[in-house]
């Protein structure tokens, strides 16, 4: 049995402001560890529960946030960032039973602590068929192609009221409680750990792989916080302005949505000027 981890930052214990999950800064690398550790919790919960191999994708940032010299010795971890499926970068080799969202957070324009949808700031709102979309909501459609269950969610308290909507069956773990996008009440990293651990492990039984799911055509809309931000995202083939600050672009799999995301947001974030955005 193999367990792919997706571990992204924001949702991660202790972690409440851009410093904590910002590369370089002092909080960052004090927040490192406690990333580490929701994660680690994770990798050990899953071999308590049977599973032969654990492989962590890193998916924040730069994507070289993890500290690999605190992992179990029997995980293995990819790390860096350009990989063909991003945040969900593994599951398409067909060896992947079971994914599990570390560290996940709600998406652009909801509550919730650092909520985002790829780009810190710009996006104020991503929807696929008309539904408000967070990250864990696309890399699901994502992993489903592939015929791979979602099978633990970790972050916030109201991360796991959204995974509920995109993944009902997975076990799911509040590090922290929401009180705004910059405040949480947090547990102690002791407390996550064994809290993580304990969900992993009976996770572990929900990792069995299902005939792929072909939800398609998808229809992804993007909404910005300025209107030369949708302009340069229609250079990306198939964008096309859906509002004064929106575009929209379908595709017939989350395959080709996600890399098209992908796509966007690249070109929109370097479109995006230091003082006016």
């Amino acid at each position: 049995m193999k367990i792919l981890i997706s571990a992204d930052m924001e949702g991660a214990t202790g972690v409440t402001w851009p410093a904590d999950v910002l590369p370089g800064t002092p909080q960052w690398e004090r927040c490192r560890a406690m990333f580490t550790s929701d994660v680690n919790a994770a990798v050990l919960g899953f071999y308590d529960g049977g599973a032969e191999q654990v492989v962590i994708n890193e998916a924040h940032w730069t994507m070289r946030n993890l500290l690999l010299e605190k992992l179990d010795a029997r995980a293995e971890m990819l790390t860096g960032r350009h990989k063909t499926l991003s945040m969900v970068e593994g599951v398409q080799h067909g060896d992947v039973d079971g994914v599990a969202f570390i560290g996940y957070h709600t998406g652009a324009g909801s509550e919730g602590v650092l909520a985002h949808t790829y780009l810190a700031n710009s996006i104020t709102g991503v929807w696929l068929n008309g539904m408000r979309a967070s990250e864990g909501l696309l890399n699901a459609h994502v992993v489903a192609e592939y015929g791979v269950p979602v099978i633990l969610v970790t972050g916030d308290d109201l991360t796991c009221v959204d995974a509920a909507g995109y993944a009902p069956g997975a076990a799911t773990v509040a590090v922290k409680d929401h009180v705004s996008r910059y405040a949480a009440v947090c547990r102690t990293p002791a407390r996550t750990a064994a809290d993580i651990r304990a969900a992993a492990k009976e996770a572990t039984a929900l990792a069995v792989r299902h005939a792929p799911v072909r939800g398609g055509p998808f229809t992804v809309e993007l909404e910005f916080d300025a209107a030369h931000l949708a302009m340069a995202a229609t250079v990306v083939p198939g964008v096309e302005r859906s509002g004064e600050r929106k575009v929209a672009y379908s595709t017939g799999t989350m395959y080709e949505g996600i890399r098209a995301f992908k796509a966007v947001t690249t070109v929109v974030s370097a479109a995006v000027e230091e003082q006016y955005g």
